[in-house]
C-alpha cells in the first residue's frame, strides 16, 4: 500500500491582515507527482517555503515521512530537496564547484559519481567547468535541477522547472522525472503554467484561489467540469449562414475567413453538424477540441478576477 510522504493538515499563513494560505490540507502519496495550480498571487509559492521552513506558518502542521516537521527538521530535509526557476546559484563559482558544494552538505557518498551522472542526465558535462554567471538561463536552469536531485531525495518540490528550457531539454527533464518516479518512488511537487505539461506529469492536481484550496482531481475529471467545446470548420461558401445558424442557437462563434469557430456544449454537437448539412453548409476541414486542464484554469482565474 502506497503511504503518504506529505501531510499537510490546515495550513495558514498571515501576513498582517492578509491571508496568503487559508487552511489547506492535502497530501501526496509514495511516487505521486501532485500537481499544484493557481494564477500569480494564488499561495503557490506561499505554500512552498512553508514547506521547506523558510517561512514559518501562522498555524497547522506538516508532516513528512509521518514525522512532524518543525521537531524533525534536519533529518527531514536531508530526504527532500527544491527547484525552482527563481533560484539563483553562487555566479562566481563553476557547475562542478556549486553541485560539489551541494553534495557536500548533504553528505552524499561517492558524490564525484552522483555529479558525473546528474552531468550527463540534464546534458551539462560540456560546461561544467564553465562560471555560473557564463550560463544562460536554460543552462542555468539544469544546473538547478541537477542541484535538486544530487541527495537522491524521496520527494522534491518542483515549482515550474522547466519553464526556460528549450523545448527538448524540457522533454528530457520531464523523461527523467518520470523515470526517477518510476524506478525509485520519488514524489514531487509540480507546479506549472504549462497545462498541456501537468497533464502528463500530474495523477492528481490541487487548485489555489487566494490561498484556498477550490478544486482537487484529476486533470481529466477537473477537465470535464467545463462545458464548452469548440469545432473549428473551414468554410468556403455561406458564411453567412453559418453565422445565422450560431445566432439562433444561442452559440458563440468567431470568424477568421475562411476559419470558423464555434463554442458550444458537447451535446449540441451533433446539432450543429446536422443543421450545417441541411442548409447545405460545405466545409473542406473540421476539429473538435473538447475541454482541457487549461480550460479549467482559464475558467478559475476567470472566476477569480469576477470576485
Amino acid at each position: 500500500m502506497l503511504t503518504n510522504v506529505l501531510e499537510v493538515k490546515n495550513l495558514t499563513k498571515n501576513f498582517g491582515k492578509v491571508c496568503a494560505v487559508n487552511n489547506i490540507s492535502f497530501s501526496i502519496k509514495e511516487g505521486e507527482i501532485l500537481g499544484l495550480l493557481g494564477s500569480n498571487g494564488a499561495g503557490k509559492t506561499t505554500t512552498i517555503q512553508m514547506l521547506l521552513g523558510t517561512l514559518t506558518p501562522s498555524s497547522g502542521d506538516i508532516y513528512f515521512f509521518n514525522k512532524e516537521f518543525n521537531k524533525n527538521r534536519e533529518e527531514i530535509l536531508k530526504k527532500i530537496n527544491f527547484c525552482s526557476s527563481y533560484i539563483r546559484l553562487p555566479w562566481k563559482m563553476t557547475v562542478y564547484e556549486n553541485l560539489d558544494v551541494v553534495a557536500r552538505l548533504y553528505e552524499v557518498k561517492d558524490r564525484k559519481k552522483r555529479i558525473n551522472k546528474l552531468l550527463d542526465v540534464f546534458d551539462i558535462k560540456e560546461f561544467q567547468n564553465k562560471l555560473v554567471s557564463s550560463l544562460s538561463a536554460g543552462q542555468s536552469m539544469r544546473v538547478i535541477l541537477a542541484k535538486a536531485f544530487i541527495n537522491f531525495p524521496r520527494l522534491i518540490l518542483l515549482d515550474e522547472p522547466t519553464s526556460s528550457l528549450d523545448p527538448e531539454i524540457a522533454e528530457k527533464v520531464r523523461t527523467f522525472l518520470k523515470s526517477e518516479q518510476e524506478n525509485f518512488k520519488v514524489s514531487m511537487l509540480f507546479t506549472s503554467h504549462n497545462m498541456a505539461e501537468v497533464e502528463s506529469m500530474c495523477a492528481r492536481v490541487i487548485f489555489l484561489n487566494k490561498g484556498k484550496i477550490i478544486a482537487e482531481d484529476t486533470p481529466v475529471n477537473l477537465a470535464k467540469e467545463i462545458e464548452i467545446s469548440r469545432v473549428d470548420l473551414i468554410v468556403d461558401k455561406n458564411i453567412d449562414r453559418v453565422l445565422e445558424i450560431c445566432t439562433e442557437n444561442r452559440w458563440e462563434v468567431g470568424i477568421d475567413k475562411p476559419h470558423i469557430k464555434v463554442e458550444l456544449k458537447e451535446k449540441d454537437i451533433p446539432r450543429l453538424l446536422s443543421v450545417l448539412n441541411e442548409e447545405k453548409v460545405v466545409y473542406s476541414e473540421i476539429s473538435i477540441e473538447k475541454p482541457d486542464l487549461e480550460d479549467f484554469f482559464l475558467e478559475m482565474s476567470k472566476r477569480r478576477n469576477e470576485k
